[in-house]
């Protein structure tokens, strides 16, 4: 049996005149009917999309009724889409949404972690203050869940574990929004406690374009669908963070696309007629912001948008401040 074709090169980093390191990885773009509109590397092999696919998670908060339940806006709504920062506003957020709910805290079983912003995890240092659920990256997201179990009256304790109705209805989506099986995909367990479900590329795509293009969906669906994508657009900075990509990409968009970072290199966008998703081979963070930024210019979405400049042609510094090299899209690869 012969061995997989290898995934192209689709980042390097060099220094000097020369290429230091590189990132293999694959990546595709769909239209909202399923079509292929380009694709590098191996977009059929399953991988855990990660946080990623958070937009197509909190459909079901929109659908079921919750959300008018528990007044739900926009800015939550963005919140459940999101890894945020742990900055003080999101925190605010997700505290004041779980106390219209009567809970708190403790009912989010994401876990805690330090904020990811440094200067509100320096701030929480200085105060003498231990991080909690509400400043994990997840706790929005985990706030949606608990929202959509608090009113279908199911347990909101353990739900995280593969068998709540919280999770099997997570699943459905994925596998309705990304037109693939699931019954059978390897399934793990995310940083914040949830499963994982492995998914390709090519059905992360399609779930991202139908996120944007949503008119060929039953109504219901199709409005959460609406409704998640104009959160993210109009609260970028709770998608995720000052300073972050994500965050700086939709804001400098003002609306015209939507991208969602995963752990692990993973990549989604979604934009009127597409849907973007890729995956760098080695998981590197650095990789997956240039290939998304390179894919974002390949689809014409950048023109005349100067903010994204810096992540298709990334500064290598040296520890004095001098640029010796540079983190840039492999020469290339978005014509193969």
């Amino acid at each position: 049996m012969s061995e997989p074709r290898a995934n192209p090169v689709l980042v390097e980093v060099t220094r000097g005149g020369a290429v230091e390191s590189s990132h293999r990885g694959a990546a595709v773009v769909v239209d909202p009917a399923g079509g292929v509109v380009a694709a590098w590397g191996d977009v059929a092999r399953p991988v855990y999309p990660r946080s990623a696919v958070k937009p197509l998670q909190a459909l079901p908060l929109i659908e079921t009724g919750a959300a008018e339940r528990f007044s739900v806006g926009d800015e939550d709504i963005a919140l459940a889409a999101a890894s945020h920062s742990g900055e003080p506003g999101h925190v605010v957020l997700v505290t004041a949404w779980l106390e219209r709910m009567g809970l708190g805290a403790g009912d989010l079983e994401c876990g805690p972690h330090a904020p990811m912003d440094e200067a509100a995890a320096a701030d929480l240092g200085r105060a003498g203050r231990e991080p909690s659920a509400l400043h994990n990256n997840c706790s929005g997201k985990h706030a949606g869940f608990l929202a959509t179990a608090l009113h279908l009256g199911e347990e909101t304790r353990g739900y995280v574990k593969p068998g709540h109705p919280v999770q099997r209805r997570l699943a459905e989506v994925l596998s309705d929004m990304g037109g693939v099986d699931l019954e059978d995909a390897t399934v793990g367990t995310d940083g914040c406690g949830i499963p994982v479900i492995a998914m390709p590329l090519s059905a992360m795509a399609l779930g991202m374009a139908r996120l944007a293009n949503p008119d060929g969906l039953a109504p219901g669906r199709a409005a959460a669908c609406r409704r998640v994508y104009g959160a993210m657009a109009a609260h970028g900075r709770l998608v995720a963070g000052r300073g972050r990509f994500d965050t700086r990409a939709i804001e400098a968009g003002s609306g015209a696309f939507v991208v969602k970072a995963g752990a692990e290199g993973v990549y989604v966008a979604a934009m009127e007629g597409f849907g973007v998703a890729l995956k760098i081979d080695d998981g590197a963070k650095r990789a997956s912001e240039t290939a998304m930024a390179a894919i974002l210019q390949f689809l014409g979405v950048l023109d005349g948008i100067q903010a994204m400049d810096p992540y298709l042609d990334g500064t290598v510094l040296s520890r004095p401040g001098d640029r010796v090299g540079a983190i840039r899209p492999a020469p290339g690869w978005l014509e193969q």
